[in-house]
């Protein structure tokens, strides 16, 4: 697609800022009674009850837009992406991303108003 005919046709272009971040708790490990000089010995498990926020930030203006997920894959990736263009409506938006793996696959589809651009540092 040529964004030249889209800058043309009187639509708004955004500049958005993307990232995305894991919340959540780790579970907490407790003391247990032993005898003096005793370890105890046993399997840690750390389970977490956790989620990963994907979101966008329009410094210009501090709008912002973000979704919850399960975990952090190419597939949430493409459904972020794809809410973001439906809630952009007509507007165009270049998104800077870092260079994480789900980013940069070949595998996303981006939609037709959306401009991935990549940040210069991590």
């Amino acid at each position: 697609m040529t964004y030249q005919r889209l800058f043309g046709s009187g639509q708004r272009l955004r500049y958005l800022c993307q990232d995305e971040t894991r919340l959540g708790l780790k579970t907490e490990t407790g003391k247990v009674i032993m005898a003096f000089g005793v370890k105890p010995i046993a399997p840690v498990l750390w389970k977490r009850d956790n989620f990963w926020l994907y979101g966008v930030v329009e410094p210009l203006s501090g709008w912002h837009f973000c979704q919850e997920y399960d975990r952090l894959n190419t597939i949430g990736f493409q459904q972020f992406i794809d809410a973001l263009s439906d809630r952009l409506g007509g507007d165009i938006a270049l998104i800077q991303l870092d260079q994480a793996g789900t980013h940069v696959t070949s595998a996303l589809r981006w939609p037709d108003n959306l401009i991935p651009g990549k940040s210069t540092s991590a």
